[in-house]
């Protein structure tokens, strides 16, 4: 790890304010918080777009980081979108290895057309951080998703129709990556980047009504602000927090329903009729989204609609012949089964 833990973040903010910014501290604890629950010696990866969030992130790792013992460095993803992609991407890391991270990666992806624009990018992003984290030898990855994020999440999952699990929004912890900020509003990192003399890049795409969160961000929640006052962006946050906790407990019993639910034969996956019938929607339609993301669909693509047409095969029979789900997986009632697969025939 180069640099010291008085980083170039901090003396900035010393020889600016005569004493630590709130904002500053404010992302630090946020970070402390993370990061202290992993044993020393972990290394530790900071998704760094350059943008105002991610460079927050950025200085309150180098900060925290070293005091714990651990390895933190950075790495950017550039997704060569706009013109001047490799300029943002090579600032975004010269700003990083200034903070004293250490490594700083520059990955350029990619970005196909499955699943719309964000849908793509996301995807191509999400798989250049775990190559650079599996590279690197990283144990975590640092994302930095706000207070703000979270409640626009919640608000496309309500407009969407989503269940309980979409509109728990964004987890803290999901297998190697880490959302330290999402109970920091967006306007403390802004305030935290100005405190520390950090450079942000604003990104143009974050300003183009085309994008269905852009639309939320600027459009509907100051609508919402207006009409039922400060706060609407906390709530929504909140409420994803406390949609989490019931969502995980019937995750953790709908796999428990699964291992005797479900076998897996020759590629395809059979859910036991008879054990399904005997369980509450939420259980059941769990078990069976499960089915269906086994047998090859991608969750990204497999709505409740198809899940709800696959549950009738058990609560409402027919005689139907078959449901089609993505990726050209099918799922038909056979034998006191619901068989899921492809090119799967009465």
């Amino acid at each position: 790890m180069t640099g010291s833990p008085d980083s170039t973040a901090e003396r900035l903010v010393r020889q600016r304010r005569g004493k630590l910014h709130p904002a500053v501290a404010r992302t630090r604890e946020a970070v402390r918080a993370t990061l202290s629950e992993l044993p020393q010696g972990t290394t530790v990866l900071v998704a760094c777009s350059g943008g105002t969030d991610s460079l927050a992130l950025a200085a309150a790792t180098a900060f925290e980081a070293p005091k714990l013992g651990l390895r933190a460095g950075a790495v950017i993803v550039d997704h060569g979108l706009q013109p001047d992609s490799g300029h943002v991407a090579r600032t975004a890391a010269e700003q990083c290895r200034g903070l004293g991270l250490d490594p700083v990666e520059v990955r350029e992806v990619e970005v196909g057309n499955q699943g719309g624009p964000e849908g793509a990018a996301r995807s191509a992003r999400y798989d250049a951080l775990r190559a650079a984290a599996d590279e690197v030898g990283a144990d975590v990855v640092l994302l930095a998703h706000t207070r703000d994020d979270q409640a626009e999440t919640v608000l496309l999952g309500l407009g969407r129709g989503s269940g309980a699990r979409s509109l728990a929004g964004m987890a803290p912890a999901v297998g190697l990556l880490r959302r330290p900020f999402l109970e920091v509003p967006r306007a403390t990192t802004a305030a935290a980047c100005i405190a520390s003399g950090l450079r942000p890049w604003h990104d143009p795409h974050n300003d183009d009504p085309q994008y269905t969160r852009v639309r939320v961000r600027h459009e509907v929640l100051p609508v919402l602000e207006e009409a039922l006052g400060p706060g609407v962006v906390e709530a929504l946050a909140r409420t994803a927090g406390l949609l989490r906790a019931d969502a995980d407990a019937l995750d953790q019993l709908a796999a428990e329903v699964a291992e005797s639910a479900l076998s897996r034969v020759e590629g395809q996956v059979r859910a036991d009729i008879a054990v399904l019938e005997e369980q509450p929607a939420a259980i059941r339609t769990r078990v069976l989204r499960q089915a269906a993301l086994e047998a090859g669909c991608r969750a990204t693509d497999l709505t409740a609609g198809h899940v709800a047409s696959v549950d009738e095969l058990v609560t409402d029979w027919r005689g139907q012949r078959w449901i089609d789900l993505p990726q050209g997986v099918r799922a038909i009632r056979q034998g006191g089964f619901i068989i899921f697969g492809r090119d799967v025939t009465p």
